[in-house]
């Protein structure tokens, strides 16, 4: 019988470490992680980016949360091309502005829309840099504006949030015919402070 007390204090005092919020409370939460992107063109690959921002969260009841948040974001891909190496590199001011709803005690499912303001653009061939929108073909030129459904879970625990994201791309990079849509797998580690 004392086993089984000492358990249920065990278990008890552990539920105080997953993060417990009440209608009106309001986190913000400083966050990098890893952006592994590619664009939905047919030889496109995927290449590795920094991430990193803030995001901000009021919590509607204990379940449900709505956030949004400013996230600098090292987007791309990379291919071959006949016998070069080909990276190209879009950096993005992305506002997700998120769904958030708490399955279980730190868990929760997200889903939102995230515009994106295009900060950058840069293109390499075999290590070779350049400014891509001063050489784009006419037409080809990185579009200003983004648009994706970002999908997403995290996981909470004493304030550190583990949170993987899926950006699906809804608007094509450029107005040229071949061009593709943005496609971002996201891993971000993050500390919530209540606000």
């Amino acid at each position: 019988m004392k086993k089984l007390f000492v358990m249920a204090a065990m278990a008890l005092s552990s539920v105080g470490a997953f993060a417990q919020y009440k209608a009106g409370d309001v986190t913000i939460q400083p966050k990098v992680g890893l952006n592994v992107s590619s664009l939905t063109e047919d030889d496109a690959e995927y290449k590795a980016g920094f991430v990193g921002g803030a995001e901000l969260e009021y919590h509607v009841s204990p379940m449900f949360g709505i956030s949004g948040g400013l996230l600098y974001s090292m987007q791309g891909a990379k291919a071959k091309v006949k016998d070069y190496d080909v990276k190209m590199k879009m950096d993005y001011l992305n506002i997700p502005i998120l769904a958030n709803v708490y399955v279980a005690p730190g868990l929760a499912l997200k889903a939102g829309i995230q515009p994106a303001f295009n900060l950058s653009n840069k293109v390499s061939v075999d290590g070779v840099t350049v400014d891509y929108d001063k050489y784009a073909p006419n037409g080809a030129e990185v579009k200003s504006f983004d648009f994706s459904v970002p999908v997403g879970i995290s996981y909470e625990y004493m304030n550190v949030c583990l949170d993987a994201r899926y950006n699906i791309g809804v608007t094509k990079v450029s107005d040229f015919d071949d061009a593709g849509c943005n496609s971002v797998f996201q891993i971000t580690l993050g500390y919530k402070f209540s606000l």
